[in-house]
């Protein structure tokens, strides 16, 4: 069959009062000509994770998958070169092998084995000091940061709160330096320099439920940076811009119940998109907290994924939106997956043309790899999979091209070659 691109222009309408936008936009049809994508490799399982804590990072050339996992009841990250069979290291975070090493990085007594792993918090990548880490926080309240090169500890912080929120890296300062960002889910804020280092310590009002978000500071366009908060105080929400030195810069209270948020450049700046549980996005600009857009996509919760230069991604029910950064028009939508949930999608470079373009992994594990206009490059991915995390990205197959990394809710990693 011929590839089929159904157009139609369609309007999404909603009441001025709600002061939702809007939006006209092409809806790109799937066929039977879409290239079928193929599993390339797949690792061995890593228990104790629901897949969606992992990251890749790249060291000397390799890239590593980055998962918590749980061996010989202890909680640990494991490292492994994507592609290959063999572990890089495992590092224990908590529990009997990470008392025997010395220490437990947890800290308190959660580590016992009789009280089973201590949870732990989504994996993040970054580079601190020209090196590359990982950090996490634990559910007793400690930030930790691991080399991504061997494992090693590189330090250990006390958040002052309970933990297992995803912590953030990033220049909040624009010096050139990274610092790590973390969050208590009291609303504690710990923000530390590349050694450990106290950078910023304090409180905000409310709990802490969404990973803290790092808005790096652009001095040729006069825009300042600053760390994102999302709290629960306020109706239905509170946004707290703060500066580098944990002083309030803005808040803000979100029209929407903000269930996804991330942060993403735009041809007119910086802005933070938030994604509704009524289905509505909503974008802030980080310069002062004053709303952009808002448009309605569908009557079901949406998740907001990564971004380009001009469009962010957004996943829903059934269906992948391309939301124009700049005043939310729709650029297009597209559909597959029946009514299954899209998790958040990325931009990789599937096809090694050096443009970053949007890839989507549904719950089911099927990977939708497109253009920048929605056109689908290919389509396919493991069997009888559960897959509650966004796609990852690296060249496992030394073609230039990155092959997209889904893991499964029982730790097993496939490598999609689109």
């Amino acid at each position: 069959m011929d590839r089929r691109v159904l157009f139609a222009m369609l309007i999404l309408l909603a009441g001025g009062a709600t002061g939702v936008g809007v939006a006209l936009f092409a809806f790109v049809g799937v066929d039977d000509a879409t290239t079928e994508a193929t599993v390339v490799w797949e690792s061995e399982p890593a228990a104790g994770d629901d897949g969606s804590g992992a990251v890749i990072a790249t060291v000397d050339g390799d890239p590593l998958l980055l998962r918590p996992a749980v061996e010989n009841e202890s909680r640990v990250v494991r490292a492994t070169v994507a592609g290959t069979d063999g572990a890089a290291w495992t590092t224990p975070i908590s529990g009997p092998d990470a008392e025997r090493g010395g220490g437990d990085a947890a800290g308190g007594d959660d580590g016992n084995a009789s009280e089973g792993p201590v949870a732990v918090s989504g994996l993040t990548a970054g580079t601190l000091g020209g090196d590359p880490v990982v950090a996490l926080t634990t559910a007793p309240g400690t930030l930790v940061v691991l080399d991504a090169d061997d494992g090693t500890v590189r330090f250990a912080v006390d958040l002052d709160g309970p933990g297992g929120l995803r912590p953030a890296i990033g220049d909040l300062t624009g010096d050139g330096n990274a610092e790590v960002a973390s969050l208590a889910t009291d609303g504690t804020v710990r923000v530390v320099d590349g050694g450990g280092e106290s950078v910023v310590e304090t409180s905000l009002p409310g709990e802490v439920t969404r990973r803290p978000l790092v808005v790096e500071p652009d001095a040729e366009a006069g825009e300042r940076g600053g760390l994102a908060v999302l709290t629960n105080a306020g109706n239905p929400a509170t946004i707290h811009m703060l500066d580098e030195r944990g002083e309030a810069r803005w808040t803000t209270t979100p029209s929407v119940n903000p269930l996804s948020w991330n942060a993403a450049d735009s041809r007119d700046g910086p802005v933070i998109a938030l994604g509704g549980a009524n289905g509505n996005i909503q974008t802030v600009e980080t310069s002062d907290g004053s709303g952009r857009y808002e448009v309605g996509l569908q009557d079901l919760p949406v998740e907001i994924g990564d971004a380009d230069p001009g469009n962010v991604y957004v996943g829903g029910s059934g269906s992948v939106w391309a939301v124009d950064l700049l005043d939310g028009e729709v650029v297009w939508k597209q559909q597959y997956g029946a009514s299954t949930r899209i998790n958040a999608p990325g931009v990789g470079d599937v096809d090694g043309d050096g443009e970053l373009a949007p890839v989507a992994v549904n719950r089911d594990g099927e990977v939708l790899a497109m253009t920048q206009r929605g056109r689908v490059i290919a389509r396919g991915g493991p069997a009888e999979a559960v897959v509650y995390g966004g796609p990852l990205f690296a060249d496992v197959t030394g073609d230039g091209g990155d092959e997209v990394i889904v893991v499964t809710d029982e730790g097993t990693a496939f490598a999609i070659d689109t």
